[in-house]
């Protein structure tokens, strides 16, 4: 028989009577050596005061809820339970309960990502990307990736549009250094530069959700600077002069590479047709161009 060290009184009655190799879908106690984590794994940071937690828990009740795993030569590939197993290994144990399933490579990373999604315990930007391994490599679309995780489509959509986030703004957010209310309102900025202006401001004045809202806002709306007009030659100028003096109001010509245009100003309706009949009466006045 196997050893039961760390596990829970319940656990150990369950398998008491379970020969050493069970058989898959049964739980064993295996080496907790012989366990390596799933590089797929979507949750990059654990909270270290909550898995001390979970390591205390663990030391008292034993392993309540066994892993899942898949064999992998000869080692243990974990498909769910990440975190249990790691709070294992903080409290000591040598050993864990697991239940061995043969599932293929893509079945352990899509399990494994939909098991994190639907703890909910993931960071927004670890749960952007999850979303993103699940469309991109299965082919779903959001719809299907929403049915799979019991989320509305647009709180899938929402998510998503995090990583259009400058990756400095994304490692703030991972590290709970602003707040997913700062980074949404920050997507409005489509500009990268406007959008590091901001989270600095967020961050040197502790400004809130609703006043970074305010502030891009701000940003969006602000006039855009016009290109400076490119100079005339002195020839457009004169030209330009002589057509004030012709029509005794202001005129502006804009000269293009290829093209420009004339402004002529009126200044009442009596003006517009005063200026219609000059122009209707020249008839022998050249503007000469040289």
């Amino acid at each position: 028989m196997v050893a039961k060290r760390g596990l829970g009184k319940g656990l150990s009655a369950l398998i008491s009577d379970l020969p050493e190799e069970s058989t898959a879908g049964q739980v064993k106690i295996v080496p907790i050596n012989e366990i390596e984590p799933n590089k797929e794994q979507p949750r990059k940071n654990f909270d270290e005061d909550k898995m001390e937690e979970l390591s205390q828990s663990i030391k008292e009740h034993g392993i309540i809820q066994p892993l899942i795993v898949k064999k992998q030569g000869n080692f243990y590939v974990i498909v769910a339970g990440e975190r249990r197993w790691r709070a294992a290994r903080m409290a000591g144990l040598s050993e864990v309960p697991v239940i061995i399933q043969d599932y293929s490579n893509n079945e352990v990373m899509e399990i494994s990502l939909i098991e994190n999604l639907q703890r909910e315990d993931l960071n927004p930007i670890e749960e952007a990307k999850a979303f993103e391994t699940l469309i991109n490599s299965f082919s779903l679309k959001q719809e299907e990736v929403a049915k799979r995780v019991g989320k509305s489509r647009s709180a899938i959509a929402n998510t998503l549009r995090l990583l259009q986030l400058d990756e400095s703004i994304q490692e703030l957010l991972i590290h709970q250094s602003i707040s997913e209310g700062h980074a949404r309102a920050l997507l409005a900025l489509s500009n990268k530069a406007d959008q590091i202006v901001v989270v600095d401001k967020i961050l040197k004045d502790n400004i809130s959700v609703r006043e970074t809202e305010k502030l891009v806002k701000e940003i969006l709306e602000k006039p855009k600077k016009k290109k400076k007009k490119e100079a005339l030659s002195p020839i457009f100028k004169d030209i330009e002069n002589k057509m004030k003096q012709i029509l005794g109001t202001k005129v502006q010509i804009t000269k293009g590479r290829k093209k420009g245009k004339i402004e002529i100003e009126y200044y009442s309706n009596d003006d517009l047709e005063r200026i219609i009949s000059l122009i209707q009466s020249i008839e022998n006045r050249d503007l000469e161009v040289n």
